[in-house]
């Protein structure tokens, strides 16, 4: 059975409709919004991602969203510092159009990636994050190239070890292993020079939404477009979108490209 945007927003009202929280619908655009009263901090999500996810999964696809928010929800009402969790700081990638600020005001601590993309800062909690406000770096007395040379270093830290799917003469690997940095991958250097090595013809990269990481070894004209068919699929069905945009790696830069998709591959 199909489901509009606007009865899953009815679904997840019911899963959280406690004095605590506030909840809001954005026809325009198709997003639900669930913040604490006192602080406004809160989540937006979209709906039309939840909507194809559960289209395919079921009532599992609402019991995970379920599970993050809540967690999510509980993370970022409490307080934090940084002193002594250095390890656990790491740099994650957000559309350019992510907030860089809290509802409360609140900087959040950025450094700018590409003309898609910004880097944001994470303190990692285990079953979640949370994002780091200017307010916190100034209170610990740290800077923001402090900050960003540890993060750094830690997303250098986590493994990469690809899966390689082949179509039509074109190689994609493939780095989901759904602990929250997955995109992140972006940014270890050494990580995409050791990929490039590897390609045979051009190097594209995407980072469609936070749990996936594609690198692609493009070898004949049909490869751009499995790309941007493979890329905009998993733009659609991410939990938190980032772009559906590939990337051009040469010299250890990345340059967006566009992709005009024509007929939908196949195998």
């Amino acid at each position: 059975m199909r489901i509009t945007t606007f009865q899953m927003y009815k679904k997840l009202k019911e899963l959280f409709d406690e004095e605590r929280f506030s909840m809001t619908y954005n026809r325009d655009k198709n997003t639900f919004r669930i913040e604490w009263k006192d602080s406004k901090q809160g989540i937006t999500v979209s709906l039309p991602n939840i909507v194809a996810k559960y289209q395919e999964e079921g009532q599992s696809a609402i019991d995970e969203l379920e599970e993050h928010l809540k967690e999510a929800l509980r993370v970022m009402n409490e307080q934090y510092d940084l002193d002594g969790k250095e390890k656990h700081i790491f740099p994650v990638i957000r559309s350019t159009s992510f907030p860089v600020k809290t509802k409360s005001g609140k900087k959040l601590v950025t450094k700018d990636h590409t003309v898609e993309t910004r880097i944001f800062y994470a303190l990692d909690l285990g079953k979640s994050y949370q994002l780091i406000d200017e307010s916190l770096l100034e209170k610990e007395g740290w800077s923001k190239e402090q900050i960003d040379e540890i993060a750094s270093f830690n997303v250098r830290s986590l493994r990469t070890e690809p899966k390689k799917d082949t179509v039509r003469g074109n190689d994609y690997y493939f780095i989901a292993t759904q602990d929250g940095y997955d995109a992140s991958r972006i940014l270890n250097d050494a990580f995409l020079e050791e990929m490039k090595a590897k390609c045979k013809g051009e190097m594209a990269v995407a980072v469609p939404h936070q749990d996936v990481l594609i690198v692609a070894d493009i070898q004949n004209s049909t490869g751009y477009d499995i790309l941007a068919h493979m890329t905009m699929k998993f733009f659609t069905e991410g939990r938190i979108p980032i772009t559906s945009l590939s990337f051009i790696y040469e010299d250890r830069k990345l340059e967006p490209i566009f992709i005009l998709a024509k007929n939908k591959p196949t195998d």
